[in-house]
């Protein structure tokens, strides 16, 4: 009952979004229906019924071709060359940052320097009183793109949290806040998630490409996330450990929208409004206890685990996601208060059966990795041949954070 659910709510959430945004055609589908049903008995009145039912079924008819017409005049296709980072370079005010590519997975710009700075918690956040917007640009592309993307998965219109600022040390006091802002998830769909797309007019020809109207800035560079118009979800993600020392990682089922069938974080997904808020109902400030709370929330949710089976949750890496518009991720390392085979019987909640396929615990070295990394080892030797080979961007990218805090801290 929870899958037939999920998948109605999937299905309702899609047509609510096209129907919002093409509610003319809605209309005159209605005016035919209502020409059918008001035909009166009298003369005179099945005439006038009839002249109605018949402009509503013209009118009707000639807006379904203009639909037609409409989403027949883009072409899409899928960008499958690797990211071009010698096109964009990291923005400036990002710190020693670099792009870390991994095969078939994506790319991620990374900054160590962000890194150490976000593990001593001092970044605060603000929520914007307005929700986020689709600029008119993207809003015009949404009903065409929405259907392409929803082919063959299952796509919820959920609440989620986007970031209109950028978690950058500053020296001596305290970090200004970083905005956020109330989104929906097909916001993203329809702005970050053109990354990996090719969008050509049929009757021009003329390409756009996301990534140089969206994410490059005046000078070249990547833009930062202060000036992005797009809606930016924030991704978070973290690598739990039980007491015996087992990472716990999703197997992602075929239905999953972005990693389908690799290897998932224990917990990972996108920020939502509710993480915000503490348990009495006050309102969290730090940036990493928003965070961590959304960690601790997916990871129960994906792997079955207790409020009380989590001891702590350390916000310990930040990226961005490149193909998917340059998104912004967050990665923690949590401990667990249980041990390996009390985890492995435990199942997702009901909702989450449809895109996990089950958990997988794993012999995991965080301090050998750190110190692989630290002397200048690449990540697909320093970190399991089965992890490098089929685990998610952004396990591997959670690893790679939490090795290097773990080797920092000793």
């Amino acid at each position: 009952m929870g899958k037939l659910t999920r998948r109605a709510r999937a299905k309702a959430d899609y047509l609510g979004f096209i129907g919002a945004r093409e509610w003319p055609l809605a209309a005159s589908g209605l005016g035919v229906v209502l020409g059918v049903v008001t035909i009166l008995p009298s003369a005179v009145g099945v005439v006038l019924s009839v002249v109605a039912l018949g402009l509503g079924v013209a009118t009707f008819a000639r807006d379904v071709r203009l639909l037609r017409r409409r989403w027949a005049g883009f072409e899409f296709t899928t960008i499958a060359a690797p990211f071009p980072t010698a096109e964009l370079p990291p923005p400036p005010a990002y710190p020693a940052s670099a792009y870390v590519a991994v095969p078939a997975r994506g790319t991620a710009l990374v900054s160590a320097a962000i890194d150490r700075d976000l593990w001593a918690e001092r970044h605060t956040i603000a929520l914007a009183e307005e929700p986020y917007r689709l600029p008119p640009a993207l809003k015009a592309t949404a009903p065409h793109v929405l259907p392409l993307r929803a082919r063959g998965r299952l796509l919820f219109n959920g609440p989620v949290v986007g970031m209109r600022g950028d978690p950058l040390p500053a020296a001596g006091a305290r970090p200004a806040p970083i905005r956020l802002h109330r989104a929906r998830f097909f916001d993203a769909v329809c702005s970050n998630e053109l990354g990996a797309l090719r969008i050509t007019r049929a009757d021009s020809g003329e390409e756009y490409d996301l990534r140089k109207a969206e994410l490059t800035d005046s000078a070249g560079a990547l833009r930062e996330l202060s000036g992005s118009d797009l809606a930016d979800l924030v991704g978070v993600s973290t690598v739990a450990f039980t007491t015996d020392g087992k990472l716990v990682t999703v197997r992602q089922s075929s239905l999953n929208s972005v990693s389908g069938l690799l290897l998932a974080p224990s917990g990972s997904g996108s920020l939502e409004p509710r993480d915000l808020r503490t348990g009495d109902g006050g309102t969290r400030r730090l940036l990493h206890t928003a965070v961590c709370a959304g960690m601790d929330r997916e990871l129960c949710e994906e792997s079955g685990l207790k409020p009380g089976d989590v001891r702590s949750t350390k916000l310990v890496g930040f990226a961005r996601w490149m193909e998917r518009g340059a998104k912004p991720e967050f990665f923690g390392l949590t401990e667990l208060a249980v041990d390996s085979t009390e985890v492995a019987g435990r199942r997702p909640v009901s909702g989450e059966r449809l895109y996990s396929a089950g958990l997988t615990l794993f012999d995991v070295d965080l301090p050998a990795i750190g110190d692989a990394l630290a002397a200048g080892v690449p990540l697909s030797e320093a970190l399991p041949q089965r992890l490098w080979e089929d685990g998610s961007l952004p396990l591997i990218l959670a690893l790679r954070a939490a090795a290097a805090w773990q080797v920092a801290r000793v």
